[in-house]
């Protein structure tokens, strides 16, 4: 009897060894195959070279939790050294500082959200980050000529703004009328294409009420209470956005007295304001000086003339500009000439050297040193 139990557990044993010299066999053709891979293709780095080109040794990790490390050996081969993966954690990157990232570009940051009564405004976080940073479309910094486009009027035509989203490089930045529809909707998707946005808020001309730019304006007779509400009515609407430019508003520029509370609000939200550049008697420089808010002015109105040649031939009197100045800003409705000349236009210009970038790349900001 014992001699019988003594046969099966010889029996199960050899069973046992058997299996686990298989596994073993597998796992060594894999760390086989892995070794050949190497020496077959060395490693790439993420720009398409060789690691061994770059300094020599490279790492890579596996979904089993195991570190290779592969090593030229000057012959035209690798050794490869494995070891176990570092398990303190994966490293955590904010995401919202990435700038334009798809991935987040439609999405606001909370810590740039401030809850108050009249709905969720845009503020500086409190590490000092600001809207029109987070939000802005990020240039490539080199020497040239810069030209900064801004369509408005989006949200008020539903297929004047898909078309605009859709068509026009991702480089011209977009202005949403603070009285359109679907705002936040359109902003996502015209964030996720990587436009860089604008509010456009209406503000009183010389001729108003005659001429009326519609529910929200800004007025002189109001109190400075009552426009900044207006202000913030507007800014609610919408997030994701680097700054406020006027719709109209030459008799509100020119009144340093109404216009000041209004630039000082915009500035403490850590956003920029661009003047359409209309209007002569304009305060927006000397008071945006004076309260450190970043702004710039609109060189050339694209579309004086709806019609597309005219606007083709502002365009290059705006390029002829930034080849003299650097910069130049224009500016235009979303017309479908608009929208035809200036997806033409900026082709032609990227040919030519001229960068199309946001307009947070162009402002003056005081407040930086």
């Amino acid at each position: 009897m014992c001699g019988a139990v003594a046969v099966i557990g010889l029996i199960a044993l050899s069973i046992y060894v058997i299996q686990e010299d298989d596994g073993l066999r597998q796992v060594a053709a894999n760390t086989d195959q892995g070794s050949s891979d190497a020496k077959s293709a060395p490693p790439k780095e993420a720009n398409g070279t060789d690691s061994s080109a770059q300094s020599g040794t490279s790492s890579d990790r596996t979904a089993s939790g195991v570190n290779i490390e592969r090593t030229p050996t000057g012959d035209g081969g690798y050794v490869t050294k494995y070891t176990p993966r570092d398990r303190t954690g994966p490293q955590v990157i904010d995401a919202q500082r990435m700038g334009q990232d798809p991935r987040i570009a439609g999405q606001p940051n909370p810590d740039l959200l401030e809850e108050t009564d009249a709905g969720k405004l845009p503020i500086i976080g409190a590490d000092g980050l600001r809207p029109m940073d987070q939000y802005a479309r990020p240039w490539s910094g080199e020497r040239g000529a810069r030209v900064a486009i801004v369509i408005s009027g989006l949200g008020l035509s539903q297929t004047g703004s898909q078309k605009a989203i859709q068509q026009l490089p991702a480089g011209v930045t977009l202005a949403f009328a603070a009285s359109g529809n679907s705002l936040q909707r359109w902003m996502q998707e015209a964030r996720r294409k990587g436009h860089e946005i604008l509010l456009q808020v209406p503000f009183e001309p010389f001729d108003y009420p005659a001429n009326d730019p519609g529910p929200g304006t800004l007025l002189t007779g109001n109190s400075a209470k009552e426009n900044l509400l207006r202000l913030h009515e507007a800014m609610v609407r919408v997030t994701n956005y680097t700054g406020i430019v006027n719709y109209q508003g030459a008799r509100y520029l020119s009144d340093e007295k109404a216009m000041r509370p209004v630039l000082q609000d915009v500035a403490k939200r850590g956003l920029l304001f661009l003047d359409d550049g209309t209007s002569s008697l304009s305060k927006t420089n000397s008071i945006s000086d004076a309260v450190e808010l970043p702004h710039a002015f609109a060189d050339v109105v694209l579309d004086g003339q709806v019609q597309t040649q005219a606007i083709l031939r502002k365009l290059d009197e705006l390029g002829r500009i930034a080849d003299r100045q650097g910069t130049a800003i224009g500016i235009a409705a979303a017309y479908d000439e608009s929208i035809d000349a200036v997806r033409q236009w900026s082709e032609e210009a990227t040919r030519r050297g001229i960068e199309i970038v946001g307009v947070s790349a162009i402002v003056r900001d005081k407040s930086q040193p």
